[in-house]
């Protein structure tokens, strides 16, 4: 393996690497790629996708692959850990004329060892529904290309459906389907639905029931990725606008919103208890936010190009609190929890706040790990632990700042000021905290501690309040940086300032009140979005000084071209690049399964 060092190793390929569960190490034999194994010349082709499926084989094996190269698609039985890939037996390959598959979404509710239902969408915008085990095409949808001629950039089953999916596209517009309904022979007539921050939901006016059943307007330019919450009852949507919308999926409702630092948003995905999201795009960043606060908690920064895939890895993430109550409980928990989120968001995040406090003085472990793949060739392992989650908890790093502008949002009293104040705001009422918190900020050289701490006014206060503060950054930036950064940030102070007294800006429709009106916002949102600067600054996208900063536990170069997907297995990752080659990293203690059994008909073992 290639060490350490500068100059020409550093551009060498990575085959292993270690965090602190142990060594990942690639399974050269278990890379899966057209049956030639020849690099894919990717040029003007559509990215290369993976899916996965269980089919509960009776053998054990019951793993399915399907992927897409180019104008190809396979689907193999997926081997991982435990033989080698046998490239010369796919169950089905396809080849299309005139347009190329874009992505992929298999029913995992339908699966059995007989019969699988894989979508698949395509650059010309249409969805085909195929079985790839019985090799019959069943259904072809938006055919004549009458509901969108735009490529499709996303396709998923509706959680818990047998029947629902919902298809995005490059225009920015996003299907409801049911499989068994015809999309008509002519376009689509639609009616208005609901309306709200720069969405609209428009229902199909006909006289028998048709495809789509609904039609979403979400954002400007590309809607380039979706993802269903854990529960199936929200929505996270990124589009090329640069805007993360999570909506209520039945009640079309939108929750809140998010602003990449800049360029467009790629990619979206959900913790496994459905508090957390992440997003990558066009910045490089990878931006964490808070479903339940609906504010950005933390960046990462270690990508040198777009981030194309973020995703959680549900066997290494960790939630373990003393508190049964607590919102990361069980799935009725969960759902609970979302009945009556919706009618009283502020209340009931208050509520769990305070009880979130009540527990402070017992131990909370919690680590969510995610991961990213880039343009740059390059996976990044990234945790999320409590001290950015819970920075207002004892003994926490960040706590001195996150308890002066960390508050999330106030509802009704946003003109509160003082650090008392906030405290109040983030469940910590124990007034024992402020003198901690005043002498320690005023120490340190970020504009979030400008010296105004105690005096600020409503414009600044609002400014900062939920920004999603943190020391990490201050950690990690030299004193001398930072303060040259508290310097520029207070360059645009007085121009906020006249804003937040115009028009309630930054409250209003960053809380993303579902109790409101959303329609009412609608032009503040309109605004916003045109001009980037405007939103900086704000809860929609903090400033880089506001929020903590996070490094990746790893960055590795993994792979000579773009790398297009992650995926976390439960005893392997899975990661493939735009050349076609879908590769399997063991887990720690995982790789033996392998090499033990395949030592004889593989002599290359795991290239290490």
């Amino acid at each position: 393996m290639a060490a350490e060092g500068g100059g020409k190793e550093m551009n060498e390929i990575k085959t292993q690497f270690t965090t602190r569960e142990g060594v990942y190490k690639l399974l050269t034999h278990s890379e899966y790629s057209r049956p030639n194994r020849v690099p894919f010349n990717s040029q003007g082709s559509n990215p290369v996708k993976v899916s996965f499926v269980n089919v509960n084989d009776q053998s054990g094996n019951g793993d399915r692959i399907c992927f897409n190269v180019g104008r190809e698609l396979y689907f193999y039985i997926y081997k991982g850990v435990r033989k080698a890939a046998d490239l010369s037996k796919p169950i089905d390959k396809r080849i299309y004329k005139g347009t190329q598959p874009t992505c992929h979404d298999f029913n995992h509710l339908t699966a059995t060892a007989e019969s699988v239902s894989l979508l698949v969408g395509f650059s010309a915008g249409q969805v085909q529904l195929i079985d790839p085990i019985k090799k019959e095409t069943s259904k072809l949808f938006n055919e004549e290309r009458l509901i969108d001629k735009s490529r499709v950039t996303c396709v998923k089953w509706v959680p818990g459906s047998e029947s629902l999916f919902l298809v995005s596209h490059a225009s920015g517009n996003m299907y409801l389907y049911n499989v068994e309904h015809t999309c008509g022979t002519t376009a689509p007539h639609y009616q208005l639905l609901k309306q709200g921050e720069n969405y609209s939901v428009h229902t199909c006016k006909s006289k028998s029931t048709r495809n789509p059943l609904l039609k979403w307007t979400v954002g400007e330019g590309a809607l380039n990725e979706f993802a269903f919450s854990p529960d199936g009852k929200f929505l996270g949507c990124v589009s090329q606008d640069g805007f993360l919308r999570v909506f209520n999926f039945d009640a079309v409702e939108l929750h809140g919103t998010m602003k990449s630092y800049f360029g467009g948003l790629l990619c979206v995905c959900w913790s496994p208890d459905g508090k957390y999201i992440v997003a990558g795009g066009e910045d490089d960043l990878v931006t964490v936010w808070s479903f339940l606060d609906c504010r950005v908690i933390a960046r990462g920064h270690g990508h040198k190009s777009w981030v194309s895939v973020v995703a959680f890895d549900h066997y290494t993430t960790s939630v373990e609190e003393s508190d049964p109550m607590e919102f990361s409980g069980s799935d009725e928990d969960f759902q609970d929890q979302m009945i009556h989120f919706g009618r009283d968001r502020a209340n009931s995040t208050q509520s769990r706040l305070s009880k979130r406090n009540s527990t402070d003085s017992r131990p909370v472990s919690v680590t969510y790990r995610f991961g990213s793949v880039g343009q740059d060739t390059q996976l990044c392992l990234w945790d999320l632990t409590e001290d950015i989650l819970f920075p207002h908890l004892p003994l926490s790093r960040t706590r001195t700042h996150t308890n002066v502008m960390n508050a999330t949002s106030p509802p009704a009293g946003a003109t509160i000021i003082t650090n008392t104040s906030s405290n109040t705001t983030n469940g910590s009422n124990s007034g024992a905290n402020t003198p901690g918190i005043n002498s320690l900020s005023t120490t340190l050289p970020r504009s979030n501690s400008l010296p105004h701490s105690a005096g600020t006014t409503t414009a600044n206060s609002t400014s900062k309040t939920g920004s999603g503060g943190g020391g990490i950054g201050s950690g990690i930036m030299d004193s001398a940086i930072a303060t040259g950064v508290s310097k520029f940030a207070t360059l645009s102070l007085h121009d906020r300032k006249e804003r937040h007294h115009e028009k309630d800006h930054k409250r209003n429709h960053s809380m993303g009140h579902i109790s409101s009106k959303s329609s009412d916002k609608l032009n503040l949102l309109t605004k916003t979005k045109t001009d980037p600067a405007k939103t900086l600054g704000t809860l929609l996208c903090p400033r880089m000084e506001d929020v903590p900063l996070l490094e990746p536990l790893i960055c590795k170069k993994i792979a000579h071209e773009r790398l297009t997907v992650l995926i976390f297995l439960e005893d392997c990752l899975v990661t493939a690049c735009q050349e076609g080659f879908i590769c399997t990293w063991a887990r720690p203690g995982k790789v033996g399964l392998l090499s033990s059994q395949n030592q004889a008909s593989s002599p290359s073992g795991t290239v290490v």
